[in-house]
């Protein structure tokens, strides 16, 4: 057990329990939630009834199981899936079969678990369990990856022996690894409750785009997405509910962040105007300024002769967020500058509406892409100008937050 298991002292968990063969292992999960000071409430689909009886695991939990979305003979039983979502500091659900999983990506509302599901306020871990093959069919790996953009924090399945005799990755996390999972989600929850940007929404984009030549070809940039992506971590240890859209990179996602993939320009807008409402929206994306005007659906062939590409305009995601920008809201824009740096990015910051912008030059040692360290300068709408030094990526990003989001 953790050496900081008192961190659930307290704290009301959440646990659904959907049909597979490992929600046996759910009564040693119920012991070591409740040993370690956790109130616990379950609730169950009813095919999980058939591998654990909800007489033992409410026994375990001393608290009534919840099946159907309407218990009978209960006061408040048509409200009972909105007051258990109201109670958890914590659902988790475990396991979660690849038909709950469905559900949950679905937003289907059939048993009291699916239901809490649509009307929890608390973070979500989900702890798949299922065959092999069901596990890494494509719809399985969607459904996580739709599960994940939405924030949930979804576990991997480990590697061994499964209930059909076969070995593969399906099975469900032991006991203790479920709940070191779950106590690393609490403890952020406690940590960035009362952080300076807590029940704030920050939008970061990051990464390069690409603008398709042909299947094989594209246009693109040597944008590694290390600078965004340490401003979305940054602003999630500030306690924000941050969004990160991110084109194609190798990096794995800050925790606590929802990431959202795209690839093209087009796309990335897309996902932009999906979180638009954010409070603070920060684009370090190096979004591609042109796209093909013609994408051919065959590879393109070498005939030894030369070819022209014609090239239009991608859309500017920035000037469009300026131009709704609403009241309180703040828009900081980059800058990637080789020549005129400060009155091209003064420029930019006046025409896009901007609150504030970075400006970098990659000509410049310590900057540009590819580096674990930036060398940038600030401006802001009302002249302010601050000028950092060559320093980490990770610094950089603080730094831009602590001025771009103090609005005291």
């Amino acid at each position: 057990m953790s050496s900081d298991a008192s961190i659930f002292n307290g704290r009301r968990i959440l646990l659904g329990v959907s049909g597979g063969i490992a929600a046996y292992k759910t009564a040693e999960l119920i012991r070591l939630f409740k040993k370690a000071g956790a109130e616990v409430r379950v609730v169950m689909t009813p095919d999980a009834t058939r591998f654990v009886t909800p007489l033992t695991l409410g026994t375990l939990s001393e608290n009534e199981v919840h099946i159907e979305i309407f218990p009978e003979n209960e006061a408040g039983s048509w409200t009972k899936h909105v007051s258990l979502g109201l109670w958890a500091d914590l659902f988790v659900v475990a396991p979660a079969t690849a038909q709950t999983t469905s559900k949950l990506v679905a937003g289907a509302c059939d048993s009291m678990l699916t239901a809490v599901a649509l009307t929890a306020r608390c973070p979500m871990m989900v702890c798949p369990a299922m065959d092999h093959d069901m596990y890494i069919h494509p719809s399985t790996v969607d459904n996580h990856k739709v599960l994940r953009e939405r924030g949930v924090e979804v576990m991997e399945a480990e590697h061994g022996e499964l209930a059909s005799g076969l070995v593969g990755q399906g099975r469900l996390p032991e006991p203790s690894a479920i709940f070191e999972h779950a106590a690393e989600i609490i403890r952020a929850k406690i940590a960035l409750r009362d952080g300076p940007l807590a029940g704030k929404k920050v939008l970061v984009t990051a990464g390069p785009t690409r603008e398709a030549i042909d299947p094989v070809r594209y246009i693109s940039n040597h944008s590694t997405g290390t600078m965004g992506y340490e401003v979305a971590r940054a602003a999630a240890r500030r306690g924000a509910d941050v969004v990160l859209v991110s084109g194609p990179t190798s990096l794995e996602s800050p925790e606590y962040v929802r990431r959202v993939d795209v690839v093209s320009t087009q796309e990335m807008d897309d996902a932009v105007q999906r979180h638009a409402d954010a409070d603070f929206i920060v684009m370090v994306a190096a979004v591609a300024d042109f796209t093909p005007a013609d994408t051919s659906d065959s590879k393109l062939k070498k005939d030894g002769s030369a070819r022209e590409l014609s090239l239009q305009p991608t859309i500017d995601i920035l000037a469009g967020l300026g131009k709704e920008k609403r009241d309180g809201q703040t828009l900081v824009g980059f800058a990637l500058e080789t020549d005129d740096g400060l009155k091209n990015a003064q420029s930019k910051l006046k025409r896009k509406n901007l609150d504030w912008i970075v400006l970098n030059n990659p000509k410049e040692e310590g900057a540009g892409f590819g580096t674990t360290t930036n060398k940038v300068t600030l401006l802001s709408n009302e002249g302010q100008q601050i000028e950092l030094p060559v320093l980490p990526k990770g610094e950089v990003a603080e730094a831009i937050l602590e001025f771009t989001t103090n609005r005291g």
